[in-house]
């Protein structure tokens, strides 16, 4: 348990972690960016109508769970025919609402399609392009490499496209 705890003591030249702790907050770091992107692959391929079947979703209601959290519920035309399907909605969905969507696989669930789904399927993925923006600057920070300017110049152009994507998504819901 003392190595762990020696891994986060400061280096003898200033308040920063020592070697093992750096590199267990870059994996961190790394994983949580990572894994916001790897969470919204399912949701990336359903709005783009890769995987899933297509059909109409028409909310029915919205229980308020407190705290701005809802609960909708919905049914699921298919375009093929058949029976509407209940299905859960996007808690950003209003009661009466209708649009093009697309049925997960095994059913349960519904993802809006086309521009404004594909906006809100990005806004995990945006999110995580922002974080992960300037860790190459932390890590060459890290390394004592003397062109860092190059990481910074990737971390000030990474960083407003993941807003902006953050800022569309926002706006679609």
């Amino acid at each position: 348990m003392s190595d762990l705890l020696d891994a986060f003591q400061p280096s003898p030249r200033g308040a920063t972690p020592g070697k093992v702790g750096k590199v267990i907050l870059i994996l961190l770091w790394f994983g949580l960016c990572a894994g916001m992107v790897a969470a919204a692959v399912t949701d990336l391929r359903l709005a783009t109508g890769a995987i899933g079947t297509p059909g109409t979703l028409t909310v029915v209601s919205c229980a308020d769970l407190g705290s701005g959290r809802y609960d909708c519920r919905g049914f699921f035309t298919p375009d093929s025919g058949g029976p509407a399907l209940p299905v859960a909605a996007s808690p950003d969905s209003r009661a009466g609402q209708t649009f093009r969507a697309q049925l997960v696989p095994g059913g349960g669930r519904a993802v809006e399609t086309g521009r404004d789904g594909l906006l809100v399927a990005l806004l995990l993925p945006a999110t995580g392009l922002t974080g992960i923006a300037f860790l190459p600057y932390v890590i060459v920070y890290w390394l004592g490499w003397r062109r860092r300017w190059i990481a910074v110049a990737v971390g000030c152009v990474i960083t407003p496209a993941g807003l902006i994507l953050m800022a569309l998504g926002f706006a679609a819901l």
